[in-house]
């Protein structure tokens, strides 16, 4: 699968080489790291996991070459296990493979007499430096006739399109990290009381995770009650749950480099207000209608408009804005209580990579591409506000595969109307 990708990507570049690097290790604090994770072009184009790797591809002679660490048994005692460059090429399927540390020798042979090269340019600044430090190593034997790349490319922007469409493996991938997701999500449903600290929830999310074999989250989990809502990125997750308010989670697994990311809000004592119910089936109603926008030949913004329109009717009905909605929505009036887009794509990166705009036209959905609906009201206390609406924040989220005939909402294990949520916190 991985060979099949890279071989894609020499096809796509025709001549040439491509230098990428996969992320670097990163400090915590004093002698600790964070969890490693490789770099998302990096993964998709090798499945190798190691740091201090660098992967080569030689278009022109349709060669693929990894540098990565030494097979050394004496840091496997304390670190664990390294493929080495023979167990790259065994297990992977390089072409070649040689030590990181050969890196600085071998690279200016490869670039000699290449029409071009590509790598992630500007992603790591000191693989910038250490690029132009190659290319003048080769500049320098220009007395004995070497040929130095006259072109240089950008290879995140084609890795970004080849991306955006997944196979297969990919759509299996996140099907089973939005099942993983989904379970979390009941979990934290079934397990929520007054009295407990968010933190208690996060927990119950982390370990559906966790037990189902997903060691991290994609993102830092948001367990949000009552006001706390009303922060789009709120993490603390430190505050006390209260009866009668809401809590807002938004969170997703990483399965195998692939992300969940859904987004649930549910009463804390398991019973709607009225209030709550009345902003909750505005929301819905525009997560029904941005999803059932979606279908192939269907331009990326159909979901937020949609969405929007059911969004700014709402916030008149409520009393939240005066106008018409086209008044509202051409004034940005709106944006006091909804201020972000309805979605993103989903893949190796929970905000998945992909251009909005191709050659200055919005971009249409095609078979293969995945995205989040996520629209939300987050009404904090104003002048404009009623008291009983103040503090409630919601966002319904749910992820999506665009396919031949429509769509599929790979996450809708979860209850997200009124009278399923209700139900299954119920039975508590």
């Amino acid at each position: 699968m991985h060979a099949e990708r890279r071989a894609r990507l020499m096809a796509r570049i025709g001549s040439g080489v491509v230098v990428l690097p996969t992320a670097p290790e990163a400090v915590r604090n004093a002698d600790t790291h964070y969890p490693y994770r490789s770099d998302s072009h990096f993964w998709y184009l090798t499945g190798f996991g190691e740091p201090e790797s660098v992967l080569v591809l030689d278009a022109t002679h349709g060669k693929s070459i990894l540098f990565c660490r030494e097979k050394n048994l004496e840091r496997e005692v304390w670190d664990g296990f390294r493929h080495g460059p023979a167990g790259a090429v065994q297990e992977f399927g390089f072409d070649e493979a040689y030590e990181i540390g050969e890196l600085d020798k071998r690279l200016p042979d490869i670039l000699a007499e290449q029409p071009e090269v590509y790598w992630p340019v500007g992603r790591q600044p000191g693989f910038d430096v250490r690029m132009n430090g190659w290319l003048e190593a080769l500049r320098a034997r220009f007395r004995t006739g070497v040929e130095v790349p006259a072109r240089f490319g950008d290879v995140l922007a084609i890795l970004d399109e080849m991306r955006i469409i997944k196979d297969d493996y990919e759509i299996g991938m996140l099907r089973r990290a939005g099942k993983i997701t989904a379970d979390a999500h009941v979990r934290a449903m079934q397990t929520t009381r007054a009295g407990m600290n968010e933190y208690q929830v996060e927990a119950e999310i982390l370990h559906t995770f966790v037990k189902n074999g997903a060691r991290y989250p994609s993102f830092e989990t948001i367990v949000a009650g009552g006001a706390n809502a009303c922060t789009l990125h709120y993490v603390g997750n430190s505050s006390r749950l209260n009866d009668g308010e809401l809590l807002l989670i938004d969170a997703g697994c990483e399965l195998g480099g692939y992300a969940g990311d859904i987004s649930r809000t549910f009463p804390i004592n398991g019973k709607f207000s009225a209030a709550q119910r009345d902003v909750y089936e505005i929301v819905l109603a525009a997560e029904l209608a941005a999803i059932d926008s979606l279908r192939p030949g269907a331009p990326i913004v159909a979901p937020g408009d949609a969405a929007l329109k059911i969004l700014a009717q709402g916030m008149i009905d409520l009393g939240l804005l005066t106008g018409t909605v086209d008044g509202v929505i051409e004034s940005e009036a709106y944006r006091q209580f909804y201020m972000h887009g309805i979605g993103h794509m989903v893949g190796l990166d929970v905000h998945d990579v992909g251009k909005r705009k191709v050659a200055g036209e919005w971009r249409i959905y095609e078979p293969g591409m995945c995205t989040t609906i996520e629209p939300g009201l987050y009404i904090r206390p104003a002048d404009n506000v009623p008291a009983a609406l103040q503090n409630i924040g919601i966002r319904i989220e749910d992820d999506v595969l665009i396919t031949h005939d429509g769509r599929e909402v790979y996450t809708s294990d979860v209850p997200k109307r009124i009278d399923d949520i209700e139900a299954l916190m119920s039975n508590r």
